[in-house]
Order: C-alpha cells, then structure tokens, then sequence
C-alpha cells in the first residue's frame, strides 16, 4: 500500500511517461479506496489531455536571454 503522498507523485510521473509498470499498478490501487487522490489523477489526466491539445512550448535560453534584457533595460 502507498500514501497519498506517493500517489500523488506517481501520478505526475505517470503523466509523463516516467511510472513503472508496478508503480502504475499500485497507483491503481491507490485510487480504488481513496476518492481524492482519485479525483486529482482525473484532474491531472484532463491537464495533461489540454496541455497537448494546446501545443504548449517553453521559450528557448536564447529566448529567455533576451527577454531578461529587455526586461532590464526597461528598468
């Protein structure tokens, strides 16, 4: 048996594609008895669904380089 605590992170890494087989199966179990946890994997899963619906990308370090400067040279 896992606590909430560990569901919660094997559920983030399941939504990564980083959960073992055996973690995911003890997650399983998790869920069946534990109405929060099991509400926070669906939330999860509709985030995860959403954020690749939405093709989501991070500003490159080049990208981030250039905004602090001009950030700076605002100030």
């Amino acid at each position: 048996m896992i606590n909430c605590e560990k569901a919660s992170e094997i559920c983030n890494k399941k939504q990564y594609r980083e959960a073992s087989f055996l973690e995911q199966i003890k997650l399983g179990i998790h869920l069946l008895y534990c109405k929060t946890c099991a509400t926070f994997s669906k939330r999860n899963k509709k985030l995860t669904i959403l954020c690749e619906k939405g093709n989501l990308h991070s500003l490159s370090i080049a990208e981030k380089n250039a905004m602090r400067e001009k950030m700076q040279n605002f100030i």
